[in-house]
């Protein structure tokens, strides 16, 4: 079960370092609820050499959980012990800030022995308190400006005397829920590689002046391994990739969901208002036009799970919404993805993914570097 990597062109990169934790690959698997990352794909990246993360939401209301009466930390408990019988690599789990059992999920996640917790959907600034001092989990803030690696780093100093062990940054056309404002979203001030670049000046001046290291890790339609060469050579330390994993065996998505992603066409890809508050990216379909249409309303809350959500108020329920994706054909609830989600054409195996990623890499890499023989130069 320990992680074999056979990723030439990857591997020339790496390793990612964080902290005392390496990692064989620059490479991070992002975290996708509710239920399409969970033990079975984790373990997959992570036996390639990669970060494999499992998402926190809901698990217990996940099939898998059906009729066993779990609260969600105590699922999650059972999928990371479940992921760590899979594999011996690199385990992260993916933990929503808004969540309302946010603390309880973090504890969880340390006491499990798990090796990363990443942080989003919100500014992780008391995360540092849920952890025991014994513990040696990397704690990764999800961000998605420089503005907010600033605070963070800032903050942690001041109320909990460290830094973060490494940034997400997050670029806008990610899936899922966004950092941004919808005008941004389309806005090319806003593109990945801009914010790396003020990102990445932060850590900077961080090291310059405190003598610490942040790697950075890019996400948001990072699909091929082109995208990666270019985040990698601009800086990154690693990369996360999410919305092409879904077409794998290995998905612990059900087939209709990721027949959702093989199905659809750029121009199904929209930007939806969720009820956490930011805007989200998810496939368009019978659910979405319901909701456009006024015709979604949560007529009761079975999870409390967010809490900047206001049943009253909400156009519907975020996790019914996306748990119903993962039952049926998957067009009666929230699907989301990752803008690049049309580019899915075929299921394959992580392995075969993994691979595939290597040689667009070795391509990239050489088409980057003109030889004298292509540029006509003696």
């Amino acid at each position: 079960m320990n992680p074999t990597v056979q990723y030439p062109n990857l591997s020339e990169f790496g390793p990612l370092v964080i902290g005392d934790k390496t990692v064989p690959l620059p490479f991070v698997q992002g975290g996708m609820g509710v239920g399409i990352s969970l033990a079975g794909l984790a373990s997959a990246v992570a036996n390639a050499g990669g970060v494999g993360v499992i998402s926190a939401a809901c698990v217990n209301g996940t099939p898998r959980y059906a009729g066993k009466n779990l609260s969600s930390s105590e699922a999650l408990r059972h999928e990371i012990r479940l992921a760590r019988t899979l594999s011996d690599g690199a385990l992260g789990v993916n933990i929503m800030v808004a969540l309302r059992d946010f603390e309880v999920l973090c504890k969880a996640t340390a006491e499990e022995g798990a090796d990363f917790i990443f942080a989003g959907a919100g500014l992780p600034l008391k995360l540092p308190e849920f952890i025991p001092a014994s513990s040696h989990i990397k704690l990764v803030p999800i961000i998605s400006s420089a503005k907010a690696a600033a605070l963070i780093c800032r903050w942690w100093k001041e109320k909990h005397n460290r830094y973060p062990d490494a940034f997400v940054l997050e670029g806008p056309l990610a899936g899922g829920h966004l950092g941004f404002k919808p005008e941004q979203i389309s806005d090319p001030a806003y593109r990945l590689e801009n914010l790396l670049v003020e990102v990445l000046s932060v850590t900077r001046q961080l090291k310059q002046s405190a003598g610490v290291e942040i790697p950075v890790i890019t996400a948001g339609g990072i699909y091929s391994g082109e995208d990666i060469y270019r985040f990698l050579s601009l800086g990154a330390a690693a990369v996360q990739m999410s919305t092409r994993f879904v077409g794998t065996h290995e998905c612990d998505a059900p087939l209709p969901f990721k027949q959702a992603y093989i199905n659809c066409k750029p121009e199904d890809l929209e930007i939806i208002n969720s009820p956490v508050g930011m805007p989200g990216r998810a496939i368009a379909n019978l659910f979405i036009r319901s909701v456009s249409k006024g015709e979604k309303h949560p007529k009761v809350c079975r999870y409390h799970c967010i809490i900047t959500c206001q049943r009253d108020q909400s156009p519907y329920c975020i996790a019914d919404a996306l748990l119903l994706s993962l039952s049926g054909d998957a067009t009666e609830g929230l699907v989301f993805a990752g803008a690049n989600a049309w580019k899915v054409t075929e299921l394959i195996s992580v392995p075969q993914l993994m691979t595939t990623l290597d040689e667009e890499l070795a391509q990239a890499k050489n088409n980057s570097v003109p030889s004298a023989e292509r540029m006509n130069i003696a």
